[in-house]
This record gives structure tokens, C-alpha cells and sequence, in this order.
């Protein structure tokens, strides 16, 4: 792992901490209506994104090891220039489904780098 892909990581694993978190408790009605909710994920995301971006660019091997990372970037893209056009039924998936499975192989992956 590269030096600077262990603060990535956090980033990314704090990011899905906060959406966890912030939505544990809701149903999918609440989520729709509490704009601030919708926004804070939102946010969350698009900074998961991002981090993981930069983690492909600069340790593709460590990125690599994260299920679903291109898909992660692509929604950062859509969270940030196709706003308009967000699907909210697909968000709600995203955090009740492959953001635990994402969540537990970061902080496996942060476990390693501060063993090693």
C-alpha cells in the first residue's frame, strides 16, 4: 500500500460511516422527504467518490481491492453533474446494500495498513 492510501481509505470509510449512521433508523419514505437527509448522503457520497478516485489514480492495486470502484466514481459524476436527474430509489439501494460490503473491506483494508 502507498503511503498517502491510508488517508484515502479514512476518507472513504468515514464518508460511509456518516451515511450509515445518518440514515440508520429510516425507511425510504422518511429518506424522501428529509431534504437534509437526501443532501448529507449526497454530500457523503460525492466525497467517497472522489477519495476513491484518487486512490485508483494514485494505488490502483489497493483501489483495485474494493468492490465496486468504478461504479463509485460514476456515481460521484452523477451525484455532482447530473443532480437534476438523481434517482433516489437507486441511493436508498446503494446504502442498504453495497455500502456495508464497501464499508467492512475499507476498514480491512485500514486494519492491514496499520498492521503493517
Amino acid at each position: 500500500m502507498r503511503p498517502r492510501s491510508p488517508k484515502l481509505l479514512w476518507d472513504i470509510a468515514e464518508a460511509a460511516r456518516f451515511i450509515a449512521e445518518d440514515t440508520a433508523g429510516l425507511s425510504y419514505d422518511a429518506y424522501r422527504a428529509d431534504r437534509r437527509a437526501r443532501q448529507t448522503v449526497g454530500r457523503n457520497f460525492t466525497i467517497m467518490g472522489e477519495a476513491m478516485r484518487r486512490l485508483s489514480d494514485h494505488d490502483p492495486e489497493t483501489a483495485d481491492r474494493l468492490t465496486g470502484r468504478a461504479q463509485v466514481v460514476a456515481f460521484r459524476n452523477v451525484l455532482v453533474r447530473a443532480y437534476d436527474d438523481l434517482d433516489h430509489d437507486r441511493v436508498w439501494e446503494v446504502v442498504r446494500g453495497p455500502l456495508p460490503v464497501l464499508l467492512a473491506e475499507v476498514d480491512a483494508l485500514l486494519a492491514e495498513a496499520d498492521a503493517g
